[in-house]
Order: C-alpha cells, then structure tokens, then sequence
C-alpha cells in the first residue's frame, strides 16, 4: 500500500515549505531564505510555500493546485514538533490528493538541538555551570504528541547542559514561560536562560522578552543545519523504508 501511494512520486517532486505564517516581516524573510537554502543545497529541486495561518497561500491551496496540475509533491512542515498543524491541518490537505505526501516536521533533531546550543553560548550562557537554568521555550501546542516533542528536545539539550533544562510554552501547554522562568528560580538556578525554541522571530518571540528570564536566545534562523534537517523530511518522506 505504500508503494502505491509513493509510486507517483518519482521523478523530484516539488517540495512545499508549509510554515506557520507570521505577520514579522523579519521572520517572514527568514523562512523564505530557509527554503532558498535547501535549494542551494540540492540544486534543481522545485520549491513552494505554503502556510497554515496568518497568511497566504494556504497549504489546502497549494496542495490542490499542484494536484490539478498532475504535479507530485511532498509538504514538510516548518514546523519544530507535530502538533495540530501537522496532523490535522496538513494531513487534511494532503489526504486524497494523489502523488501528494506529508514528511515529518523538523523537531525533534539533534541538530536543533546543536544550534539551541550555540544560540546559548552566543547568549553568554556557560553550559559547564550548574546554577544557570535553561527553559526551552516553545511555541505550545494542546495536542501531547507535540508536548513530547518538545520535552524530548529538551532532554536531549540536557545532556551538553550541567545546570536544569526545563520546558515552557506560549500557549495551549503548561507551564507558561514565565512560570517556567520563576520554578527555575525557586529551584535555586543563579541565573535563568530562555532558550527561544522557535524558528524565526513573530508574536511568540516577542513574548519572551517578559517573561522574567536573565536573557533570551535568538531563534534558530538563520543556520544551515536547518536547511539540512528540511531535506533530510523530504528525502524520508520519499523513501520511508529504515536504513538496515
């Protein structure tokens, strides 16, 4: 049955960048760039956008467009864990839409996890110092398959931190990055980062700055891991048998 359903997929399909959406102009900028790169990357592929709110076009549109084209594509979600967006919004639009499949989003990925670390040290943050906690702020989602994702990401980022790494979110989840921020600080942390678990700059970003924290991390764009992780959804999406 998956062979029948990848089988008009040869022949490089179109691979459609489907992010959030943001009224930032900077954030906007960025992950038009961030589907520039993968094509750098792999020169030839076609590539789209496509978007699940905020702004246009819509992945619902998209998708049946290239579908009344006979176009095969694969949409990869811009997005940092599957939440909603992702298995409701985007497998709403792909079901049925033949020659169409839906990769896996970003996150979690140990190389977003390298560059949470890196926007870190940028920060001044010293991962060797036990009494300077991290919440790794994400954007919060009320479906659990994206709160794991999230707690995953922080697990992992854990193991290259010697002070507590501990989650926080801006909506739908708990707890609330600021809640995060001062349980940090009861726990005895000297110092609280908040390690901004979002792609690009926008409403979410913008939060952070209030939320009592010592400093806040920049977002993960621009990085070329990010570029590399996006084909790495596309190429799996392709070909999802494991290696070995």
């Amino acid at each position: 049955m998956k062979k029948d359903l990848l089988a008009p997929l040869r022949g490089s399909p179109i691979l459609v960048a489907c992010a959030h959406g943001t009224r930032n102009p900077t954030g906007r900028r960025l992950i038009a760039e961030l589907a520039l790169a993968a094509r750098a990357l792999r020169p030839g592929l076609v590539t789209t956008a496509a978007f699940v709110d905020v702004q246009p076009p819509t992945v619902v549109d998209v998708v049946a467009g290239l579908a009344a084209s006979g176009q095969a594509a694969v949409v990869v979600p811009l997005l940092l864990s599957g939440g909603y967006h992702v298995h409701v919004d985007i497998a709403r639009a792909v079901a049925g839409s033949a020659g169409t499949v839906a990769a896996r989003p970003l996150g979690p990925d140990p190389r977003l996890v390298a560059v949470l670390h890196d926007r870190l040290l940028q920060a001044g943050a010293d991962p060797r110092d036990p009494l300077t906690a991290v919440v790794l702020a994400a954007a919060g989602s009320s479906d659990h398959r994206a709160v794991a994702d999230v707690e995953d990401t922080a697990d992992l980022l854990q193991r290259s931190w010697a002070g507590a790494v501990t989650t926080g979110y801006g909506s739908a989840a708990q707890p609330p990055v600021p809640d995060a921020v001062a349980a940090a600080r009861r726990g005895g942390a000297e110092r609280v980062v908040v390690a901004s678990y979002l792609l690009a700059p926008g409403h979410f970003h913008d939060k952070l700055a209030g939320a009592g924290a010592d400093v806040v991390t920049t977002p993960l764009l621009p990085d070329p891991r990010i570029a590399a992780v996006l084909l790495d959804r596309y190429d799996a999406a392709l070909d999802p048998t494991p290696a070995g």
